[in-house]
């Protein structure tokens, strides 16, 4: 049964055991049989079975399994009790009792009526009880001391035994603590062994590093808690040993010794295990730090290689042996350079190598995997080391070669210079042919130092260097060598005649140099007068020696550019191209840098906490495209680049063909003051210190989020700097066209920056076609509907205006104060007014001023006088805004002939067929030609507000330049009145702006249009759309019915004043007179469509100069025809 139980510990059972009805004092038998002791406890009989089963249980499962085989010897007190409980208790334990039993000694009732009864139902109920074991009624304690010695008795039952039961109860609980902490102890340290003996090794430092970290932080948990459990261990101990300390006179009992042996155990299980865990520790770290070493070197071996690779594969590049001395030399100071910077790669790969060595040495685990590392690291370097012997000892032939060429030429130069300088007259006598003779001689003994002597010898000992250009080059010098030795060698012959005594004299003829003699220098070439040597007068050409130009045509006039100039502006445009493509390549690395470690973080799930609320979701607001821009670097422009790495001259064609993907950054300038204004909010966040941190970087993100404006601000300095030095090279054009396109572009995102500052606009700007110029200005206004007084004022008091021209409108906008920082400094722009092209005149000069021009609006309704900061920015917008309306003219004259033709096959016409569309019109042309305008302002086009619309909707699309009419030149541009796609509006801001000049920017454009009308009588009605503001309310059954709200397109105008009429809105179409058309419509007609005030004013002015009138009726001829 004791084994059948599960055991309890102390603690489960803590409120059983403190009430003491049952407990194991420590006593023994005389054969050692544990003693369990019932004291006197009235209410025994209320303690409830579980209870006494947990506490008898527990009780009997504390001693030794060698003591609890003997069995258990039951003191059952129950002196101050009656018989009944006395019966009750003894047949309790009978039945529950969960070990084996030896004795049960009973201290019967006291009282003599309760001995009695007892001794005689005891006697008469033996059998009831059914126990294996004797059961023995006492009268007293000295009966039961004959049984079990005082010495094993607690105090109570007479004995001399010290028993503290909540001390017993205690000790228990400490006991049974500490034993699970150890078992828990050694259960963590196994699974910690496991995991740590289950652990890959990784394959990088990082990880390897981070590994080493965490099972280190680990180790020290555990260590910790081992600490802890020792010192929990020895504390129970101690306070098991310190009863006896303090009455020495007392030995422990038996469970006093079972106890302390037991801690004593605990102690010594958890310090061996401590002891095996420090040597697996010691085993696990050693070759964990290994595997860190090995990565490190792995790691340093991997960027060594990659260095000593690129060395490798620069010193393939160096096969140049030279084209001159001076040349070769500057060669060799390169290899010597090149070999300087490299030293640093070679020594730290042999250091490497060392260290590879050392571990090694250190019995390093993965020795066959550092040895070859070794091995190929030392062969590298031999390799590379040889590779640049090999290449010095090249130059060094080369320079021998150059030397002996160079020292050839200036020998036949002095010669050529010697036989030219020698007297003729003098060498006619014999003395003087003698001595010129031996002045031959003795220059021709110097040629054995200074002269090739065989040529084959020069291929022989020179052959690793004979390019073919140097061979050519060397051939060239000893044909030169050997026609001067020629030379010579007739010389001598002519004279040696001379010398010998003469019967008659000779007159021989002298020969003559081709150039003045000058002293012995080095030639720029060699100048072969023809291919045969046999005159003595052929004089070579003298100058520095040179390669590739060593010998030029006869007819070649002069001395050609130095090639020495050509040299330094070849390095400096190298130079230049080294700046471009190493600042690219950091360029790229930083964009890439901060994608990943800023932008990617953002969406890091472990680094969200870090981000603030006003930062989520706006990565797109912080980095605009720049992850467009870093792909189209990476991935196209750097490789591109990389391709005129030979030829920087040409490097302005990668620019043109990639200009129109360099038009991204328009759209991250865009962007930039959102994420100005973004940082600047948000700069304080976590997640940019932490993000800062990881990268180890010195400056901030907004820093790096400017490297793309310095970027593409860059390239104009470096395409400049390359044009500087490629003036005379192929592909100057180009770069010239390379500068020009990113000026543009540059230009292009300065406007745009500009527009996206345009605050208080309510329509799209981008409806209003490209942005051409952007511009602030000095305006006064002059409009014809403006109060008196401030129509005086306007004349004299400018407003200061920043314009933007726009394909399709020109807007007036105030520019506010700057504030702010950084990009919020930059102005802004508040909207007051646009003018529509379509309806827009300009006057090139204005009187008193040559940086003044006019803008005129609806026929002068409204003039608008400019002043530029200088002429030359008031030549550039009067062409700009000529070429749109140019445009705009030629657009609408074709758009014109093209519905005339439509409409001629399409319309009912209840009219005639002779009737002609435009004879409303004609009176109108002819008033036009009677009216004179001011002389200052020679406004002569009528647009095409005259023409008639068309059925079908579409507008002409604008003629390309090549195709624009040809008309006489005029001082004044024209002014195509039509199609109005922008009404002209006033921004309510400007109602306060009256004192500075603005006169009526108050007033709708139609409400004065419509007073006029009102004093000349019915309103003119031209093709067009129209919108219905009256109610047509006597329309017949049969007749065209128009409501209040209706579009309705006036299509053809007949006979007696009726108008064919098309509604859009009901489909419906029909014949309407004028009068009643002109009482229903409204003054302004639909976007796209004509107005009546606009045809009446576009009709109004011609021009009094007589040219001028000429040119507007031709004009107005193409128009109408």
């Amino acid at each position: 049964m004791h084994h059948d139980i599960s055991p309890l510990c102390a603690a489960d059972i803590q409120d059983q055991l403190q009430k003491r009805f049952a407990y194991l004092s420590g006593g023994r038998g005389q054969d050692g049989s544990p003693v369990i002791t019932f004291p006197d406890y009235p209410a025994f009989g209320d303690v409830p079975d579980k209870d006494f089963q947990n506490v008898m249980t527990y009780l009997t499962s504390i001693p030794s399994l060698q003591d609890a085989g003997i069995g258990f010897i039951l003191v059952i007190d129950r002196r101050q009790d009656k018989w009944t409980s006395v019966k009750a208790s003894i047949l309790r334990i009978a039945a529950s009792f969960p070990a084996n039993l030896q004795l049960v000694l009973v201290l019967r009732p006291t009282g003599f009526f309760q001995r009695t009864l007892s001794d005689l139902a005891f006697r008469f109920n033996r059998d009831d009880f059914k126990m294996k074991v004797p059961v023995i009624m006492l009268s007293s304690v000295p009966e039961l001391h004959s049984y079990i010695d005082k010495s094993q008795l607690t105090e109570d039952l007479g004995g001399t035994l010290d028993y503290c039961h909540s001390r017993w109860l205690c000790h228990r609980t400490a006991i049974e603590s500490f034993a699970l902490r150890v078992k828990q102890t050694a259960q963590m340290l196994q699974a910690f062994g496991t995991e740590l003996a289950e652990t890959e090794l990784p394959n990088d430092v990082q990880s390897t590093s981070s590994v080493l970290r965490a099972h280190t932080e680990k180790k020290d948990r555990a260590k910790e808690d081992m600490r802890l459990a020792l010192d929990e261990g020895r504390s129970v101990l101690e306070s098991i040993r310190e009863p006896l300390a303090r009455g020495p006179e007392q030995s422990p009992n038996q469970d006093q010794l079972d106890s302390q042996s037991t801690v004593q155990r605990l102690l010594a299980q958890l310090n061996e295990t401590e002891a095996a865990f420090d040597e697996f520790w010691a085993k696990h770290q050693q070759k964990l730090e290994q595997c860190l070493q090995l990565r490190h070197f792995e790691q340093d071996f991997r960027e060594v290689k990659a260095a000593l690779d690129v060395l490798a594969q620069k010193i393939t590049t160096f096969t140049d042996v030279g084209n001159s001395l001076a040349h070769v030399e500057h060669l060799l100071k390169d290899l010597a350079s090149f070999e300087e910077k490299s030293s640093a790669v070679v020594q730290r790969a042999r250091a490497l190598s060392l260290e590879g060595e050392r571990l090694i040495g250190l019995k390093h685990y993965a020795v066959d995997s550092i040895r070859p590392k070794c091995h190929e690291l030392r062969q590298l370097c031999d390799q590379f080391a040889a590779d640049v012997g090999r290449r010095r000892g090249l130059l060094g032939r080369s320079l021998d070669l150059h030397g002996l060429l160079e020292a050839s030429m200036k020998w036949c130069d002095e010669g050529i210079y010697l036989l030219a300088s020698q007297p003729v007259d003098k060498c006619q006598s014999q003395d003087g042919a003698e001595a010129a003779l031996q002045e031959i001689e003795k220059f021709l003994e110097t040629g054995a130092e200074n002269k090739i002597q065989e040529l084959s010898r020069i291929y022989q000992d020179y052959e690793p260097i004979l390019t073919r250009d140097l061979l050519e080059h060397v051939q060239k010098v000893f044909r030169k060598q050997e026609s001067v030795e020629e030379m010579f060698h007739r010389r001598q012959a002519s004279l040696k005649k001379l010398a010998a005594k003469q019967t008659r004299p000779v007159q021989p003829v002298a020969p003559r140099p081709e150039a003045p003699t000058k002293s012995p220098c080095p030639s720029p070439g060699i100048r072969r007068g023809s291919e045969n040597h046999s005159s003595e007068g052929s004089v070579l050409r003298r100058g520095p020696y040179r390669r590739a130009k060593s010998e030029v045509s006869e007819g070649r006039q002069g001395r050609g550019r130095s090639t020495g100039d050509e040299e330094s502006l070849a390095i400096l445009r190298r130079h230049v191209m080294n700046e471009l493509l190493d600042t690219e390549r950091v360029y790229v690395e930083e964009l890439l840098c901060i994608l990943e470690g800023y932008a990617a973080e953002m969406d890091n799930p472990l680094m969200t906490h870090l981000i603030s609320t006003g930062l989520q979701n706006k990565k797109d607001v912080l980095f605009g495209n720049m992850e467009e821009i870093y792909h189209f670097h990476n991935r196209i422009f750097l490789r591109e680049l990389e391709n005129y790495i030979d030829c920087p001259e040409l490097v302005g064609r990668c620019f043109l063909e990639r200009v129109e993907e360099l038009q991204i950054y328009e759209k991250y300038c865009q962007n930039k003051p959102r994420s100005e204004s973004l940082w600047r909010q948000c700069s304080d966040c976590p997640f940019f210190q932490e993000c800062q941190k990881k990268l180890d970087h010195k400056l901030s993100l907004d820093s790096y989020l400017l490297k793309p404006v310095q970027r593409i601000t860059k390239y104009q300095l470096l395409l400049k700097e390359m044009l500087k030095y490629s003036k005379s090279c192929e592909g100057a054009e180009d770069l010239q066209e390379a500068l020009s396109s990113i000026l543009g572009i540059l230009k292009a995102v300065n406007d745009s920056m500009h527009l996206i500052a345009i605050t208080g606009y309510e329509g799209n700007l981008s409806d209003l076609g490209k942005l051409l110029m952007q511009g602030s200005f000095s305006v006064w206004t002059d409009h014809k509907k403006g109060h008196a007084k401030v129509k005086d004022l306007a004349r004299f008091k400018p407003m200061q205006r920043h314009l933007f021209l726009h394909e399709k409108a020109v807007l007036f906008c105030k520019k506010r104060e700057e504030n702010g920082e950084g990009y919020e400094k930059a102005p802004s722009y508040s909207f007051k007014q646009s003018l529509n092209m379509t309806a827009v005149g300009i006057t090139e000069n204005v009187k008193g001023d040559a940086k003044k021009f006019e803008i005129w609006y609806n026929a002068r309704e409204e003039v608008y006088i400019v002043q530029a900061p200088t002429p030359e920015v008031k030549a550039a917008w009067v062409s700009e805004i000529r070429k749109v309306l140019t445009s705009q003219l030629q657009a609408c004259r074709e758009a014109s002939q093209h519905r005339a033709l439509e409409q001629s096959h399409s319309l009912p016409l209840p009219a005639p067929a002779g009737t002609s569309p435009s004879k409303g019109n004609t009176k109108n042309v002819r008033k036009l030609e009677e009216r004179k305008t001011d002389p200052l302002n020679l406004e002569g086009y009528v647009g095409p507000a005259l023409l008639p619309r068309p059925p079908e909707k579409g507008r002409a699309s604008p003629t390309s330049p090549d195709k624009k009419a040809k008309r006489h030149q005029v001082k004044s541009d024209p002014t195509p009145f039509g199609s109005r796609g922008w009404s002209k509006t006033s921004h309510p801001s400007e109602a306060p702006e009256d004192n500075d000049g603005w006169s009526s920017a108050e007033e709708p454009i139609n409400s004065s249009d419509a007073e006029e009308e009102g004093r000349v009588g019915l309103r003119k009605l031209v093709p067009g759309k129209y919108t219905v503001t009256g109610l047509d309310e006597k329309g017949g059954p049969d007749a065209l019915v128009l409501r209040s709200g209706d579009e309705v397109e006036l299509v053809q105008e007949g006979d007696e004043g009726l108008w064919f009429v098309r509604n859009l809105s009901s489909g419906g179409e029909g014949w309407l007179p004028a009068r009643k058309l002109s009482s229903l419509l409204g003054q302004r007609g639909a976007p796209g469509c004509l107005s009546s005030p606009e045809s009446s004013a576009g009709s109004a002015l011609l021009s009094a100069s007589s040219s001028c009138s000429e040119s507007c009726a031709a004009a107005l001829a193409d128009l109408q025809g």
